[in-house]
């Protein structure tokens, strides 16, 4: 029988070789009895700053004689491991007549063409943008010079917004799909310590390796991938889906669409609304990006121990109120840098992205405050159009060459005029000029973010300190609408069409949109029989 132990403690330096030991003195059993032992979940206990720890869940066996006498110990901390929900393929009864078209190469769509390849079904992908490395090159361009290609950039093209990030694969979710994204993401390149550890990340420059091997993947099972793909349009037959159309010409028949492209698809948006899909305006939250010294976050997370390599790069994530707005920190990046996300002309938008040893100067994090569908009216679209305004905003305010207005935080808070910067350097790229962000935001988001610093201040002393950095404008967080869809996955008003991920409005993140696109892959599979089959 598996056993498992949790709330084992050891200081975060010590060796985990010394967890049988650790495990044998609550069991009162030789260490050397315990047959096996494996680590299933890490994570860091750091509230005692004079006494960091690691907290470790462990699986493990012990013989029959042994077990009883662990049984008979009735220790809390000790039970029998649940067992992993491992469920298998539900396959349909109908033959499949024409490919599954996946809409967007992001988390979702990846996972979802991924598993319908792999279990025998005919699939074509469909992304506006380039393949990775042609992807990283135009970034690389607009980074240098502002060369924006509207169609690959931080947004757009193989691997998703996700690929320029800090890459975390943090959830909340329960779902047990969730062990099979990190898992895979593991066969295909990651370390197995995201398997493992509570707060996992992988950085910009690993992911984009291991989406590289994920597509060609689903090539080598038979999957076809087209780059340089828009959905322009669709057709539908008896209320179906039954065609996409790409680049305004070739029509492609399909026998069932997997919708995964993304919140800044926002022509894909009008295009759903004018054909007669559901959307509904939703929440989301909009303001900055801050940076400090990683070293300052450093010594208020760990103490004494700050940059000890065993704890790496600190964390925070912080929370306040303005009015019936919650403010709040998202999307931090320890020793990342601030990049440009535009994806249309005539705007500037910011977003954070770490490399995986998180070794950068500084560290940084959207500061976002609540907006809500009475801000900008009850047309679907709505929240759309406003994000676009900001941006546009921006846009004039950094200069009209893709420059972003930055500032102190200390002017911001005190209501001065941009006084030049500090001791800390802005990073954002391709460039920042020193203007009064507040010029290119409504007077609710920027009370809320000075309000929203006076909360973070009394949990992270110091965090408002003057010399931080405000770079604007954060204003994708989350989409802004929910594409509409029914308990079989469906969009409401088009059968055959499965809205998923950010985009859609249904995940917050790589691991949940990558689940996402795994709940329609088996939805679609539950209908057909895999080609083979067939």
């Amino acid at each position: 029988m598996l056993l498992t132990a949790t709330d084992l403690s050891l200081p975060f330096n010590a060796d985990e070789a010394a967890l049988p030991l650790l495990l044998s003195s609550y069991l009162r059993i030789p260490s050397d009895e315990i047959l096996s032992l494996r680590v299933v979940k890490r994570s860091l206990d750091a509230r005692d700053k004079a006494d960091i720890r690691f907290i470790y869940t462990v699986n493990f066996e012990l013989s029959k004689e042994n077990l009883k006498r662990a049984a008979a110990l009735g220790l809390k901390n000790i039970g029998r491991a649940p067992e992993r929900e491992v469920s298998e393929p539900v396959f349909g009864s109908e033959p499949q007549p024409s490919p599954v078209v996946v809409v967007g190469l992001g988390p979702a769509g990846l996972f979802a063409a991924y598993e319908l390849a792999r279990l025998g079904y005919k699939v074509i992908v469909i992304e506006r943008g380039k393949p990775i490395d042609e992807r990283k090159a135009d970034v690389d361009s607009f980074f240098a010079c502002a060369a924006l290609n509207e169609n690959s950039n931080i947004m757009f093209g193989e691997g998703g917004a996700g690929t320029f990030s800090d890459g975390k694969l943090t959830t909340r979710i329960k779902d047990p799909r969730a062990k099979t994204v990190l898992d895979t993401l593991v066969r295909f390149g990651a370390e197995p310590n995201i398997a493992v550890d509570a707060k996992p990340h992988i950085g910009t420059d690993v992911l984009s390796k291991i989406v590289l091997n994920m597509r060609r993947a689903v090539e080598e099972l038979g999957g076809e991938v087209r780059f340089n793909s828009i959905m322009t349009d669709f057709a539908a037959k008896d209320g179906r889906i039954a065609s996409v159309t790409v680049n305004g010409g070739e029509r492609i028949e399909c026998c069932a669409a997997v919708l995964a492209v993304g919140q800044a698809a926002r022509d894909t948006y009008r295009l759903l609304l004018a054909k007669g899909v559901e959307l509904i305006p939703k929440p989301f939250a909009v303001g900055v990006r801050v940076e400090h010294p990683q070293s300052f976050i450093d010594r208020s997370q760990f103490g004494k121990f700050a940059g000890h390599p065993r704890l790496g790069a600190a964390e925070y994530r912080l929370t306040g109120k303005s009015g019936s707005r919650g403010v709040y920190t998202f999307c931090m990046c320890p020793g990342g840098v601030v990049v440009g996300s535009s994806s249309g002309k005539g705007q500037v938008v910011t977003n954070g992205m770490s490399y995986h040893a998180r070794d950068g100067k500084n560290a940084n994090s959207a500061v976002i405050v609540q907006v809500n569908p009475d801000d900008f009216g009850k047309d679907p679209l709505g929240g759309m159009v406003f994000q676009e305004k900001l941006e546009q905003a921006a846009f004039r305010l950094g200069g009209g060459d893709y420059s972003a207005p930055a500032m102190r935080l200390g002017d911001f808070l005190s209501g001065k005029a941009p006084s030049g910067f500090g001791g800390v350097s802005p990073t954002y790229r391709p460039n920042t000029v020193n203007r009064d962000i507040t010029k290119c935001m409504p007077p609710v988001i920027a009370k809320g973010i000075r309000e929203g610093f006076g909360a973070f201040a009394r949990q992270i002393r110091g965090f408002d300190m003057y010399d931080a950095v405000l770079t604007a404008i954060e204003s994708r967080s989350s989409a802004p609408v929910r594409i509409s869809r029914d308990e079989a996955g469906e969009a409401t008003r088009l059968r055959g069409l499965y809205p998923v991920g950010e985009g859609a409005g249904y995940a917050g993140g790589i691991v949940s949109a990558a689940v996402d696109g795994l709940r329609a892959a088996e939805r679609i599979a539950a209908k057909f029989k895999p080609c083979a089959a067939n």
